[in-house]
């Protein structure tokens, strides 16, 4: 990766960060953000419980973009958290699906799902079975989930 492309990906990653800190905290998921950027333009973003009590980051991104946009085909998100590979709630679709769907090849993160809430989170494995780019800045972890330091870890 070039020097360019790291400091443009931390960058995002860093808004996604402050999108995290508005989440409204809970007990039972993880306080997240998102954001879309295709071509140096962001194109949504999105936070945990956002829209609704159940709402990820990812979740609440995508769904302010057409299904179609054709920008999403060369288009990068950006998470906070590794994107879920199921939900507590069985009628949502997890996000990993969700990226995938929307034909988004690469993705941003800064830290892995822990068993908090699912014991085996294999949302980077199935994406990257999908074909999908996973670029991970661990070193950056610590800032994404300070704002949920009220749950185990």
């Amino acid at each position: 990766m070039s020097d360019r492309q790291d400091a443009t990906d931390r960058e995002y990653l860093r808004q996604a960060i402050e999108l995290a800190r508005r989440c409204p905290p809970s007990a039972t998921a993880f306080s997240v953000g998102a954001v879309v950027v295709a071509n140096g333009a962001v194109l949504a973003t999105g936070y945990s419980r956002e829209s609704d009590p159940k709402a990820h980051a990812e979740e609440a991104a995508l769904a302010k973009l057409a299904t179609e946009d054709p920008r999403l085909a060369t288009a990068t998100i950006y998470s906070t958290l590794e994107p879920c590979s199921q939900r507590a709630t069985a009628t949502r679709t997890p996000c990993t699906e969700r990226i995938l769907a929307a034909g988004i090849p690469r993705v941003v993160i800064a830290w892995r799902e822990p068993s908090t809430f699912v014991a085996d989170c294999v949302g980077v494995e199935n994406l990257r079975a999908h074909g999908v780019t996973v670029v991970e800045f661990t070193d950056m972890a610590e800032d994404a989930m300070s704002m949920n330091h009220h749950l185990t870890l």
